[in-house]
């Protein structure tokens, strides 16, 4: 149960939390006894599904590229998709547990349903449960190699909460457990972890090393008050240079990736691509806080999505000029 003097002065379920999308149906249309679980697992956040997604589909379509075939398996995209809601979902709702009192002393996160007295604490472990459940009923649809391999993720997935009291780069533990995706799309399709499916996965994590730093750049002065650690605080005046780092190494490996998985010209033009908004993302980085910050985080999705077109339209572009 909430508990009842937070629940008298602590935001409504009905007030969009600041990095939420603006008028998003779980603000506006959803029943208000659901929205605090809504928003616990981030649904009216999108961003973090589609980052924890798109390492899968890239992995998915290097696959099918290293195959032979025209294009991903759409069943085992389906699948990634809907756990990739569910996992992300789970996983917040572990870190808000964890991290309600530190979630208390930011302005950003104050107003999160654990901290604001909306969603007690019994009530959040048996929504996390839930989903954590309905995640395992995803899984289980693949082989049992893959199977494994996600049960595996659980670990990193457990102590990434406790990071940013630890490490002044709790995004680097962040990424091991994000890019997990990158070992399942490949496995899903051969049953084992070849080295493209490596690459992938280590260019996810410098991937995300960089895009979470530009996260953490909302919450610099707070954080510092509130002692948590983070990246961003520890690259301080060189955070441009930090991501620009994590960026070129990411872009590397993916190249790599590509290279031996045999990819033809729409891989490589979706790398392209990639490689380019990376780039012009480091480009506006300098002075960028609060909502510049958070544009750039959430553009990343655009960025993943031109790399993830490229490599899934790839096997069908060949097959059409063999057609010729």
């Amino acid at each position: 149960m909430s508990d009842p003097a937070h629940a008298a002065t602590g935001p409504s379920p009905d007030a969009p939390l600041p990095d939420a999308l603006k008028g998003h149906w779980v603000d506006t249309r959803a029943p208000r006894a659901t929205r605090p679980f809504l928003k616990l697992a981030r649904i009216e956040r999108p961003i973090g599904w589609w980052l924890l997604l798109l390492p899968c589909w890239w992995s998915a379509g290097l696959a099918a590229i290293a195959a032979g075939r025209p294009y991903p398996d759409p069943w085992h995209c389906l699948l990634y998709l809907i756990g990739a809601v569910l996992m992300r979902g789970a996983g917040c709702t572990f870190n808000d547990i964890i991290d309600r009192k530190l979630d208390a002393a930011v302005a950003r996160t104050r107003g999160r349903p654990l901290p604001s007295g909306q969603v007690g604490v019994k009530a959040a472990l048996a929504f996390m449960v839930a989903q954590a459940l309905g995640g395992l009923v995803v899984l289980l649809q693949f082989d049992r190699f893959t199977i494994l391999l996600g049960i595996a993720s659980l670990g990193i997935v457990a102590i990434y909460p406790f990071m940013k009291r630890v490490t002044n780069m709790p995004q680097f533990v962040l990424g091991l457990a994000f890019s997990w995706g990158a070992l399942l799309g490949w496995s899903a399709m051969f049953g084992r972890v070849d080295p493209p499916a490596l690459l992938v996965y280590a260019a996810s994590v410098a991937w995300t090393v960089g895009y979470d730093t530009l996260y953490a750049m909302q919450d610099l002065e707070d954080d510092v008050m509130a002692g948590i650690k983070s990246s961003a605080r520890y690259f301080g005046d060189h955070t441009r240079e930090a991501v620009a780092i994590c960026f070129g190494l990411a872009a590397l490996l993916i190249g790599i990736a590509i290279g031996l998985a045999g990819g033809g010209l729409m891989a490589w033009l979706g790398f392209a691509g990639f490689a380019l908004h990376l780039g012009w993302q480091v480009s506006r980085i300098a002075g960028a806080q609060g909502a510049d910050a958070l544009m750039l985080f959430r553009s990343n999705k655009g960025a993943g999505l031109i790399l993830a077109a490229g490599l899934a339209l790839d096997g069908a572009a060949r097959a059409a000029l063999a057609g010729f």
